[in-house]
């Protein structure tokens, strides 16, 4: 026996040598570069923006973590998710939005080309009527344009936020997890049909990412520098990839965890 656990340390790879020996669900041969995440929340559920600003320098914090291009602030990917900000979106749609939990939100990435995104846009609203969901609305997401790096804005989509809500048969307003399952096959429609990709669109949970470093995701989305978007969670990824590029769609692949 003392001859095979011999044989197997000198097998293992020279930077793993180092590492403690295997024990419990610990074992150092799955030591390798791998993506940073971070998850915050708050024990009492409270909602503050002081926990979104946190997260956010959780984020900055796996920076080491994170991959960039040739050019350092061409991002691998980052972003975060946070609860859907319900107090700031009223305050800033410009359309009237049902109770909370009884809309669901996203950002949807469109085409970079104005017109083009009108179009997907279009095309979006058909999948959306012929699933019975209700367009309550758009809103175009205020974004620094200037933040990306060069690679990650020759491939920048244009980005608004979709608003929808639905009722079942009887006309009662579904809400919370029972809206996410309707919403959750639209989304599918749309990527598949429209092209459209969505980093979420939930009833519960909203997304901020992109092609970004992790210090560039609070710069580059003025919503999350807003007093009024508030979270009791806060779950952040800076991306490391490992056998793709990257890819705005790429970034922070969380949706449900």
């Amino acid at each position: 026996m003392a001859d095979l656990a011999d044989k197997a340390e000198r097998a293992r790879p020279e930077y793993l040598r180092d590492l403690p020996e295997a024990q419990g669900l610990y074992d150092p041969r799955f030591e390798h570069d791998a993506c940073g995440v971070g998850f915050l929340v708050d024990m009492q559920g409270r909602k503050s923006h002081s926990l979104v600003t946190t997260a956010l320098q959780c984020l900055c914090n796996l920076e080491h973590r994170g991959a960039t291009n040739a050019e350092p602030d061409t991002g691998d990917g980052a972003g975060i998710l946070i609860q859907v900000p319900d107090r700031f979106f009223r305050a800033v749609v410009g359309f009237d939005l049902p109770p909370a939990g009884q809309y669901a939100a996203g950002i949807a990435f469109l085409p970079g080309d104005a017109g083009d995104a009108d179009t997907k846009a279009d095309f979006i609203a058909k999948i959306l009527a012929d699933e019975g969901i209700s367009l309550l609305g758009w809103r175009d997401t205020p974004v620094d344009m200037t933040v990306p790096g060069l690679g990650a804005r020759q491939v920048m989509p244009t980005f608004r936020q979709l608003f929808v809500a639905k009722t079942d048969p009887e006309g009662v307003a579904l809400a919370g997890v029972e809206l996410d399952r309707h919403v959750f096959c639209a989304r599918k429609r749309i990527e598949h049909e429209a092209g459209v990709y969505f980093p979420s669109l939930s009833a519960r949970t909203f997304v901020y990412k992109g092609m970004l470093t992790t210090a560039q995701v609070r710069d580059f989305y003025a919503d999350l520098r807003d007093e009024r978007v508030e979270s009791a969670i806060g779950l952040v990824h800076s991306r490391f990839s490992t056998n793709t590029f990257p890819s705005w769609p790429l970034a922070h692949p969380y949706r449900v965890v």
